[in-house]
């Protein structure tokens, strides 16, 4: 099998709601997404000719996923009273909302699962919180 892997990376915070630990509270990370895709064949004719995927569209497509929780307060959906989003937002605060709690384990699934939508064939995605700790994520 032919692999590919491409990384990009944001900056954002979180907080795990109902953990007993500091990571209850509001804390940052730089965060490293690296996304493995494969293929057992590679292209025979065209512009990708000896390529899996262009590595220009993969990392295009990874940087723009990775822009999108850039900068921004990413929280589990019904995490904060609606009172205290209400005055983060009157403040201009950028707040993401997702439908599970904002771990790594959960974000590797969650860009594992926008990449496959792109018609990539993924095999893995990894999400760095430190450049020592990471999940992984594959089918």
């Amino acid at each position: 099998m032919y692999t590919l892997q491409a990384n990009a990376s944001f900056d954002s915070a979180h907080f795990l709601k109902g953990y007993e630990g500091k990571c209850s509270n509001i804390h940052g990370h730089r965060w490293v997404v690296e996304v493995t895709v494969g293929s057992e064949e590679i292209a025979e004719t065209g512009q990708n000719r000896g390529m899996v995927v262009d590595f220009k569209d993969l990392k295009e497509d990874l940087n723009r996923l990775a822009d999108e929780l850039d900068h921004s307060l990413v929280i589990e959906k019904g995490s904060l009273k609606e009172s205290t989003k209400k005055a983060l937002l009157e403040e201009e605060f950028r707040i993401i909302e997702l439908p599970f709690r904002p771990t790594a384990e959960n974000l590797a699934e969650y860009f594992y699962d926008a990449m496959d939508e792109k018609e990539y064939q993924v095999v893995l995605v990894k999400v760095y919180e430190t450049p020592n700790n990471c999940a992984g994520y594959s089918r």
